[in-house]
C-alpha cells in the first residue's frame, strides 16, 4: 500500500508530537510514503498568519521529509483539474488538492482530520 500525507501528519511527526497516532507514526516509518507541497504552502500561509504555532522553515520541513524517505510528488494539472468534480463537503483548498493526488494515485491518507474521510478517499490514523 501507498500512503499521502496530510499536512497535519508531517507536522507531528516533525515535532515528535505524541498525537501522531502510533499506527500513523508506524506506517510513516516503515511504508512508501508521498507528499505533496501543498501541504508546505499551506504551513508557510498558516505560519504568515498567525495560525500555527511550529516555526520550522519549508526547507526545514522538506528536508526532514526527504530525510525520513518521504517522497514527493509534483503538482500535476490533472490533480487541479480532478478538485473541480469533488463535492463540496468543505473548502479547504489544500485538503481539496491532497484527496485529488490521493484520487489519481489510489493513495490512502494519513489524516486525524475528520472531513477527509467524508470523501471517496481511504484515510488511516
Amino acid at each position: 500500500m501507498k500512503y499521502l500525507l496530510d499536512t497535519n501528519a508531517i507536522l507531528l511527526y516533525a515535532q515528535g508530537n505524541k498525537e501522531l497516532s502510533q499506527n500513523a507514526k508506524t506506517i510513516m516509518e516503515s511504508e512508501k510514503c508521498f507528499y505533496s507541497m501543498a501541504s508546505f504552502w499551506e504551513i508557510a500561509i498558516k505560519q504568515k498568519l498567525g495560525k500555527l504555532d511550529n516555526n520550522l522553515t519549508v526547507f526545514e520541513l522538506e528536508d526532514l521529509c526527504k530525510n525520513a524517505g518521504f517522497i514527493k510528488l509534483p503538482t500535476k494539472s490533472k490533480y487541479v483539474e480532478r478538485t473541480k468534480s469533488l463535492d463540496f463537503i468543505h473548502r479547504d483548498p489544500f485538503d481539496r488538492l491532497l484527496i485529488s493526488i490521493a484520487q489519481s494515485e489510489n493513495l490512502t491518507i494519513i489524516t486525524r482530520d475528520t472531513i477527509i474521510p467524508k470523501y471517496d478517499v481511504e484515510t488511516v490514523w
